[in-house]
């Protein structure tokens, strides 16, 4: 089968997959709650932060996770617009 619609959605890969699947089921906390699965979830994102920063030599604090592409757009222009 030959796919031309990444535009719209790619595969994702099997390893991703399956650390996802782990934390969607494990790891559901709030990472703004203070409580114990919240802490545990927060630091899952903080080292996901820090792993994609030091793939592009970004500073963690750059990097932010968006719940899709809509709210990536937005951000992108309303950020933009928002510099000196």
């Amino acid at each position: 089968m030959i796919y031309l619609d990444h535009a719209a959605t790619t595969p994702v890969h099997h390893e991703v997959a399956a650390i996802m699947c782990d934390v969607m089921n494990n790891c559901f906390g709030n990472p703004s709650s203070p409580y114990a699965i919240g802490r545990e979830a927060k630091g899952l994102l903080e080292k996901a932060r820090k792993e994609v920063a030091g793939l592009i030599c970004a500073r963690p604090e750059e990097i932010f996770f968006t719940s899709g592409g809509t709210e990536s757009d937005n951000l992108a222009l309303w950020g933009g617009c928002m510099l000196p």
